[in-house]
């Protein structure tokens, strides 16, 4: 038997296992599983990446323990077998930790036939499927009574420390059931009929969308009533969360109220998207940390096969892409866990990649957890503007409206290096200790609150970046008419608007989108250059938002605008060009070179508090078309806002190494991580690039720097408040501890 007190098991502290249990490992048994399943070999995994917990298929679509349940689909090799119960038996000896997975959304033809009643219905009243399986309503009592019978059985039978469900969230958004039981919950709570297709402007389809999420909350309630009752407090059930907030948005799943009620957060959020770098994993982590708690964990399913376009669930992921994923998760606050389909594959690549991340986790894990992260920049988010003001269920709508602005600022914070939070809209107000500058990246809904949290930010001399349309609706997406931050920022909603939120047609013949901004002043006339008869005399001092782009008076925009007009004592930092003619290039000069629409604004506030609105969407085009002026122009925003006063700046970056800092006690923690990708499709990153060398300042009074992942301390020098030191190069991630 292997030795279970070893450094590597989990502690027996009063602390409960969702508290403690670091480090994770799954193999997803498939049907065929119980004829083959390795036991020795997966012990000795366990043991060589030192995983402290496992998750263990139980239940749901297929059982892989001999359930009493006549219906509880056993899987096709068990027989008579409790794959599942000899699993547990030997991890327990091991003195690793369990949870039950279930998968528990689709049943079969024979239980369909069964309990009819129990299955999602469309609008002509027929029952729907997904890959030959019924998919099960969410408000019958195959929810409410028969999966609680199930959890049960189990906790019966094996004792599991608690219970995790892959698809517990039932339909999406893409899809209204008209079953009876939805009919009658929903004429309870609305007092209204169900609606009859995915139409925002009627208010039981709003309504209907809120009751989707309060049942879900609901539903993840009452599954930790019954774990608990059954197993014990510490019992305690955990459904996936998806790491993208549109995933969430699309399953019901209300980030904000479900959150703060996980004792540990199951995150299935297993790759990048075709958007997004590994800088997404970053982000997800610090996102539902900033609602679940610093102090939870938020293990993360890392799969060891390949996802990607195609996916290969047998073929291994390249080695690259697993570790720039991992450690990305780290720098968020995620904790590791190794994935595999099926427990025999002929690629056995995959057996290779989790040892060297998790025995590097292990051997870090005091400089991983238990620490407070620290950055210069709040960006709002929250799921009612992406539901509300973005108004459509589909990724490409709400994501071009609502979800790109905000990659947008985030992309452009980790270009330049600068370390920021997602931080939710409720929570502005109470950030002004934590940090000076906030970014609305096109929050077009705000409530009320809201609004008074931003203007409380402001007069305790915070600093405050707007985009778009922010505060132009309410919290449901009812316009305002006027921004309701309008006299903060001294910037009105004006009639019209120009371009596009959505891409741009690629046909030179089409240029609807060929626009441009007019930087002010204009210092063309004392620039290397041919004489201009248009230009006016260089003379007066750009504003520092316009730092670095001393050689142009134009940009590149291509975006959307809406038409704004400032108010006096709000200085205008750039106007929007009107589009003109691409081809034929005999035709391609500027019709009309200026306008009266401001683009970019600019102000103090009476408290000394910067603000600035970039009417011009910016955010979104650099989330979309990686323009690089537009994503220097947010961060010189930043700049500018933080008055020289970052915690943390970089320089030999080349815009691919990102920072995230943390506080442990007498120490600071700083994560760089490389975001260089060599592969734009998720699942192919083949290879690891180092960059460096990297010279970074960090506003502390400490003064000895240690690597973590180089093993080795570097020697600093002091620049005023700032610690000065260098890192010959980054590989995948570097962990600084400063003390």
């Amino acid at each position: 038997m292997l030795n279970a007190s070893i450094k590597w098991r989990t502690s027996m502290s009063a602390e409960p296992w969702y508290r403690t249990t670091l480090r994770w490992g799954q193999t997803n048994l498939v049907e065929c599983d119980p004829e083959r399943y390795d036991a020795q070999f997966w012990r000795e995994h366990w043991r060589r990446t030192r995983v402290q917990g496992i998750i263990v298929n139980a239940g749901g679509i297929v059982a892989y323990y001999p359930s009493k349940f006549p219906l509880h689909h056993r899987a096709e090799k068990l027989g008579d077998r409790d794959l599942y119960g000899d699993i547990v038996k030997l991890a327990r000896e091991d003195g690793i930790r369990v949870v039950a997975r279930m998968d528990s959304n689709r049943v079969a033809q024979d239980f369909y036939e069964e309990h009819p009643d129990w299955i999602c219905r469309n609008a002509d009243g027929s029952p729907h499927k997904e890959a030959e399986k019924y998919i099960t309503c969410i408000g019958s009592a195959y929810y409410s009574e028969y999966l609680p019978s199930v959890m049960e059985e189990i906790i019966e039978r094996s004792q599991p420390d608690g219970f995790s469900d892959n698809s517990w969230a039932g339909l999406p958004r893409t899809h209204i059931c008209y079953c009876d039981n939805c009919k009658t919950q929903f004429q309870d709570y609305a007092g209204k009929a169900l609606p009859e297709a995915h139409d925002w402007d009627k208010e039981n389809y709003r309504d209907w969308v809120r009751w989707n999420f309060t049942r879900r909350t609901e539903l993840w309630k009452l599954n930790n009533r019954v774990t608990r009752k059954a197993g014990g407090e510490d019992c305690v059930w955990s459904g996936m969360i998806g790491g993208e907030t549109l995933y969430n948005s699309a399953r019901f799943i209300d980030l904000q109220q479900i959150m703060p009620e996980a004792a540990i957060v199951m995150l299935d959020h297993q790759r990048r998207n075709p958007h997004d770098g590994f800088e997404q994993n970053t982000e997800a982590g610090k996102r539902l940390h900033e609602l679940a708690g610093w102090d939870k964990l938020i293990p993360e399913s890392t799969p060891q096969y390949q996802l990607g376009g195609p996916a290969f669930r047998l073929a291994s992921m390249p080695a690259s892409e697993v570790r720039l994923w991992a450690t990305s998760g780290f720098a968020g606050g995620i904790q590791p866990w190794w994935h595999h389909i099926g427990s025999s594959h002929e690629d056995r690549r995959q057996y290779q990649t989790a040892e060297p991340l998790f025995t590097w986790h292990e051997a870090n894990q005091d400089i991983l957890v238990n620490r407070t992260l620290t950055p210069d920049v709040g960006i709002v988010w929250s799921q009612q503007n992406q539901d509300y003001f973005g108004r459509d269920f589909g990724r490409f709508a709400a994501g071009t409206k609502t979800m790109a602005p905000y990659r947008g600022a985030v992309k452009a914070m980790d270009r330049h290096g600068i370390p920021y939070v997602p931080l939710h809209a409720d929570d502005i107000a109470k950030s002004i200790d934590r940090f000076s500058v906030i970014i609305l990246p096109n929050v077009g809904g705000l409530s009320d609150e809201q609004v008074k949290g931003i203007e409380s930010f402001v007069a305790a001399g915070g600093s405050v970046i707007a985009t778009g349309e922010t505060s132009i609706a309410t919290q449901y997406g009812d316009p305002r008419g006027d921004f309701a931050l309008a006299d903060l920022f001294g910037v009105h909603r004006a009639e019209g608007d120009t371009g596009g939120e959505g891409p741009p047609d690629h046909n030179i013949e089409t240029h609807a989108r060929h626009s441009y901004l007019r930087l002010t002043p204009e210092n063309r006339a004392g620039v290397y250059g041919p004489s201009d008869k248009t230009a006016p005399e260089a003379g007066g001092e750009r504003h520092a938002l316009l730092a670095g782009l001393e050689g142009t008076d134009t940009l590149p925009f291509g975006g959307y605008l809406p038409f704004v007009r400032a108010d006096a004592g709000t200085e205008v930092l750039a106007t929007f060009i009107p589009d003109f003619p691409i081809y034929p290039p005999e035709t391609s000069w500027m019709r009309e070179p200026y306008s009266d629409h401001p683009a970019i604004t600019a102000r103090i506030s009476a408290q000394g508090g910067k603000l600035v609105w970039f009417a011009a969407d910016l955010d979104r085009c650099f989330a979309r078309d990686e323009q690089f002026e537009h994503a220097l122009l947010l961060a010189n925003a930043v700049r500018w806002a933080l008055d020289d006063k970052a915690k943390v700046t970089l320089e030999g970056t080349h815009g691919i190494i990102t920072a995230e800092l943390y506080e442990q006690g007498e120490r600071q923690v700083l994560h760089l991580n490389n975001r260089l990708l060599l592969s734009r499709v998720p699942g192919r990153q083949y290879d690891l690039v180092p960059i460096g060398p990297i010279t970074v300042r960090l506003r502390t009074k400490g003064s000895s720097v240690d690597l973590r992942v180089a093993g080795k301390s570097v020697a600093a020098s002091r620049e005023g408040d700032n610690l000065v030191f260098i890192i010959e190069d980054i590989l995948d991630h570097e962990v600084v501890v400063v003390s």
